[in-house]
């Protein structure tokens, strides 16, 4: 239980900042008609997020990543994904929720894949502190801290997507969104820069 308790705590603490993925499942909820609508960006995201986490758990993408190639790989196509998104997003905030298109299923499902495996954040957390801190554990223990992880992330994207919905209940206008988005493209910019740093050093 104490492996368990670990994992909810520090996959709480790596997938509650503000970033590109959370941004998109929020506004799933904010943009679908209906909450149920929203559950192929849910559950895309989720898959992805435990193919992430399992892969860093049994070591795979620890071996992957140790390669300086393969490292500069993500840290630089990340960086232009980060650019992009964040123009997008700001882009995003001119349109009300009355002017937008909410997305289908199936592009949920794309978008979904493309926020979560090409975001260098989602990677560098992976490998670099779930991976790494599943080395304390062996055994039935290392699989009941993957379980947590895997928990917080299929509760976190529903909670979200609920979450935006609820606020499109509260104000049909959202008037709030485009000033969400500003924040959050800025907030998406910045961490682009700050990736470019550590590229760099």
């Amino acid at each position: 239980m104490t492996a368990f308790f670990y994992g909810i705590v520090l996959a709480f603490g790596l997938i509650i900042p503000l970033g590109v993925q959370n941004v998109f499942i929020f506004n799933q909820g904010v943009s679908q008609a209906k909450w149920r609508h929203a559950i192929p960006s849910v559950l895309t995201a989720f898959v992805c997020d435990a193919l992430l986490i399992l892969s860093a758990v049994t070591g795979v993408s620890l071996l992957v990543f140790s390669l300086p190639v393969v490292k500069n790989l993500i840290y630089i196509l990340g960086i232009i994904f980060l650019l992009y998104m964040s123009f997008i997003t700001w882009k995003t905030s001119e349109i009300s929720i009355q002017e937008s298109e909410p997305l289908s299923g199936q592009k949920q499902i794309l978008f979904a894949v493309s926020v979560s495996l090409l975001n260098p954040h989602a990677i560098i957390d992976s490998v670099a502190v779930i991976g790494s801190n599943s080395l304390h554990f062996s055994g039935t223990q290392k699989w009941f801290f993957t379980l947590a992880c895997l928990s917080v992330s299929l509760l976190w994207f529903t909670g979200l997507s609920l979450a935006g919905h609820f606020c499109k209940t509260l104000d049909e206008k959202g008037a709030w969104l485009p000033w969400f988005n500003k924040l959050s493209s800025l907030t998406i910019l910045c961490a682009a820069l700050y990736l470019s740093v550590q590229f760099a050093l």
